[in-house]
């Protein structure tokens, strides 16, 4: 750095007097009026403040030659950045959905699209999971050496709340491989059918309208068929047998009774409460397997227990299908939906963190699966 500010004085000297020689101060003092002395100084002392501090920077954050540092990343893909970054980066930012045009109130036409950027499962992985997690219902499989007592236990269950969940009885022996449903309380698990009312369910069960309510994020105290219901700290009354949860299939219907809701890659077999999981990319349609009448279709973007927006519909024979981790919804409760409507569109709302990302959450209530008969990582389409 001096040999560039002697080089930088030298010239300036030069120019002022080139074929000329001058004894003693007075060359010294011509120099330093000069105003091309004074912005040579402060351009060489400036740049070598720049770089030492440059290289202290570099210094405190770890860089190396090999490393540059942004603050947004969206800058970075130039070659040799840092791996690890926090920020989205052009090529994994999620892309936007195509807005869907939707009529609203008979009356106005407006377009909707998912709200969300970022996705439930990068946040899950980010934060970890939260209290609402507690009212998830899980799947176990069954290990070696485990036990009734032992898997209660681990669930902090009762024993008699995991055979009502999962119709078995004290004599029951369970095996390795097997799938069980395990309720996140003590209590019974209910499902709607005709008739039924939360202060009958609750009378059933020798519990309180209010915790059910509560319990199930009721907005009021209606229910419908196919619901699912936790009555906390219920009990089984002994005249009654517990509904079977996966092998539910009361009503024989014909093999083209419901069609595909979506297409996809089925990413997880039978699971409570008899449910397949489709993947495809967010904003795929959801269509109704069969006709019949909307009876819940919720936008909300909330928890609800876990399957986010969803949507239920009532067909005629009774039965009931359920579509979770809905982005969009373009039904409302009590519309009539013909088989093949679009309902809605894939997303990842409410728990798929460790899932499959962005998924249709599909069950069936009352008959049997459709989706059932295929294997997981079968591709289905129309």
């Amino acid at each position: 750095m001096l040999k560039l500010l002697t080089k930088a004085l030298t010239k300036i000297k030069e120019s002022c007097h080139p074929a000329k020689t001058v004894r003693g101060g007075t060359n010294q003092k011509r120099l330093l009026k000069n105003p091309l002395f004074y912005f040579a100084l402060v351009s060489v002392v400036l740049f070598w403040g720049m770089c030492a501090s440059c290289g202290n920077s570099a210094g405190a954050g770890n860089l190396n030659g090999n490393h540059v540092a942004f603050f947004n990343s969206f800058f970075s893909k130039s070659g040799g950045l840092n791996g690890d970054n926090l920020f989205f980066s052009k090529a994994s930012a999620i892309a936007l959905e195509t807005p869907d045009l939707k009529i609203i109130q008979n009356n106005t036409v407006g377009g909707i699209s998912a709200p969300s950027i970022v996705s439930g499962k990068t946040l899950g992985d980010v934060f970890g999971g939260t209290i609402q997690d507690k009212k998830n219902v899980a799947d176990y499989t069954v290990q070696p050496g485990d036990t009734l007592q032992s898997i209660a236990d681990a669930y902090g269950i009762s024993v008699n709340t995991l055979l009502w969940a999962n119709s078995l009885t004290s004599s029951s022996v369970i095996k390795v491989g097997q799938s069980l449903i395990i309720l996140p309380t003590d209590g019974v698990l209910h499902v709607v059918k005709s008739g039924d009312t939360v202060s009958g369910i609750a009378q059933t069960y020798k519990s309180q309208v209010n915790d059910i309510i509560s319990y199930n994020d009721l907005a009021t105290p209606d229910v419908y068929i196919g619901d699912i219901l936790i009555v906390p700290g219920g009990t089984m009354p002994k005249a009654k047998v517990a509904t079977p949860i996966i092998n539910n299939n009361q009503v024989p219907l014909a093999s083209n009774y419901f069609i595909f809701p979506t297409q996809g890659r089925i990413t997880q077999g039978l699971h409570y409460y008899n449910a397949i999981d489709v993947a495809n990319s967010c904003g795929t349609s959801v269509y109704a397997a069969a006709s019949g009448k909307v009876q819940r279709a919720v936008y909300n973007n909330a928890w609800n227990a876990g399957m986010g927006n969803y949507v239920t519909i009532l067909h005629p024979n009774g039965t009931a299908t359920y579509y979770g981790h809905l982005s969009n919804v373009f039904v409302k409760p009590g519309d009539p939906v013909t088989q093949s409507d679009r309902i809605g569109l894939i997303g990842n709302t409410g728990n798929v963190v460790g899932a499959t990302g962005c998924h249709l959450h599909f069950q069936v209530i009352g008959a049997t699966n459709p989706l059932a008969k295929y294997p997981v990582g079968t591709k289905i389409h129309y």
